[in-house]
């Protein structure tokens, strides 16, 4: 039966980047059934999220806010108290909200735990897999059901690479299943996110997944000799060691090693395709496939080896900041829709307060479901991205903004006085470079389109400031 509002299933990955996805043209990956769903809906290929790390990027898709207006601007901060969060409005409109896996709204270092949001019903929170907060559900989980992998994990065993029964990410498709098929209102749209922590690293997969890939067989990083000479300074110390020293960096590992965590995180993708594939079956057993809206994403890339880097950090590459969108509606969103134009995460946000008819007032974004219906073929134009030392801190501390407009991105690497770094930047014509590999920041015969996308930026960072505040008077 049809409901005058939707359901709406959000699954979300972390740290996929846009071409970790067969369809988005990559032979080299396993993911059938996110295929199939591209393939049964729409898929966008240029959205973009709104930082290139977890926490603010998180921030942005629940309040439907750029950074420079939400607040988290880094992981380890919090939203201030006035934030008002999409499941909250959603709840309160008469949705039933739930969440299982990651959340991170709020520091998760060690043990610490993130309260229960307003608005959630089921809060199934588990910041990650490895051992921490004894409120982790899926360390709960596997007490109950596998014992001696609970026990090893807290003496070192490599929970990434525990067989698949016992592994997050199924963890995560047995809750969200278990949701549709035993613990939802039948009488209340719903608002589930289903969020993995893959493909995020350590790099590792149960042995099965592992299994499907030859490392040896697979494309080597994209990058060339003497890439970082033209680029940023701040990326040959990365490139040394990442997360500002707290991690190893690509020049710690073998071209060998380079291949092998291409294929755990091939492998790691492969295992959340099945696990949407049970919850997909699912709607479908359920009778809840016509009036469910699914949209598949991630919260940001990862750099995988790519311009000498590894993970993520101030780095504004697309396979850092470009991640998969796939959006089922099936009877509205014909399927097989592709769309090109430039959308942001925050979009999204926009996209399902229309679906459900739920206002969100201070979201930025605009609605999807124009383009994705075909009523219109006019977006925004631009993209805006926008890192804060938002990671590990660097000292001196690392800005950067990030606008891409057609075919042309700038980045902007802020000096004094937003930090002791020098100004520098990056600015790419993706229609001759895809790849990213030529920067021509300081190119004599590109002084004037640097500054024509300079100028640009600054008109963009004043047009997204949050101007919702009632003017009562001219004085």
């Amino acid at each position: 039966m049809s409901r005058s509002r939707p359901n709406v299933l959000l699954i979300c990955t972390d740290q996929q980047r846009f071409d970790a996805l067969g369809a988005s043209g990559n032979a080299e990956i396993d993911t059938p059934h996110l295929d199939q769903l591209a393939a049964d809906g729409a898929i966008f290929t240029n959205c973009y999220v709104q930082a290139p790390v977890c926490a603010p990027s998180r921030a942005s898709l629940m309040t439907g806010q750029y950074l420079h207006n939400h607040g988290l601007y880094a992981n380890g901060v919090q939203l201030p108290g006035s934030a008002r969060l999409l499941p909250t409005a959603l709840a309160e409109a008469g949705y039933d909200c739930g969440l299982v896996g990651k959340w991170h709204l709020d520091a998760c270092f060690g043990d610490r735990t993130e309260e229960k949001p307003p608005g959630f019903r089921v809060w199934q929170w588990a910041h990650d897999p490895y051992p921490g907060s004894s409120e982790n559900a899926y360390h709960r989980w596997l007490e109950l059901t596998h014992p001696e992998i609970a026990v090893g994990a807290e003496i070192g065993t490599r929970i990434d690479e525990v067989p698949t029964e016992a592994h997050y990410s199924h963890w995560v498709g047995e809750e969200t299943v278990r949701y549709l098929s035993a613990s939802r209102p039948i009488d209340r749209p719903f608002f589930f996110i289903a969020n993995f922590f893959d493909p995020h690293h350590s790099f590792g997969a149960p042995k099965e997944y592992v299994d499907r890939y030859r490392a040896d067989q697979l494309s080597g990083p994209n990058t060339v000799p003497g890439e970082l000479d033209g680029k940023p300074p701040i990326f040959a110390e990365a490139s040394r060691a990442s997360y500002a020293g707290h991690a190893p960096g690509y020049l710690d590992y073998s071209s060998e090693e380079l291949q092998q965590i291409k294929a755990d995180y091939y492998a790691m993708v492969s295992l959340v395709d099945d696990e949407v594939s049970r919850i997909l079956t699912t709607l479908d057993e359920q009778g809840l496939a016509e009036d469910t809206v699914v949209i598949f994403t991630s919260d940001h890339g990862e750099m995988l080896g790519d311009h000498q880097l590894m993970l993520k950090g101030p780095m504004m590459y697309d396979c850092a900041i470009r991640v998969p969108l796939l959006i089922k509606w099936p009877g509205r969103i014909p399927a097989g829709t592709r769309i090109d134009e430039l959308v942001e995460w925050i979009d999204l946000t926009a996209t399902i307060t229309e679906l459900t008819g739920v206002p969100l007032p201070r979201c930025q974004g605009r609605s999807l479901l124009g383009l994705a219906t075909g009523r219109t073929t006019d977006h925004r134009g631009w993209a805006l991205c926008e890192y804060r030392d938002s990671g590990h801190p660097y000292d001196p501390p690392v800005h950067t903004t990030m606008l891409r407009s057609g075919d042309t991105k700038i980045v902007v690497y802020h000096g004094p006085p937003t930090s002791d770094r020098g100004r520098t930047g990056e600015l790419y014509d993706l229609a001759t470079d895809p790849g990213e590999l030529i920067n021509l920041w300081d190119r004599s015969d590109h002084v004037g389109h640097r500054q024509q996308m300079t100028e640009l930026l600054l008109d963009v960072l004043i047009a997204t400031e949050d101007r919702t505040q009632e003017r009562k008077a001219f004085w």
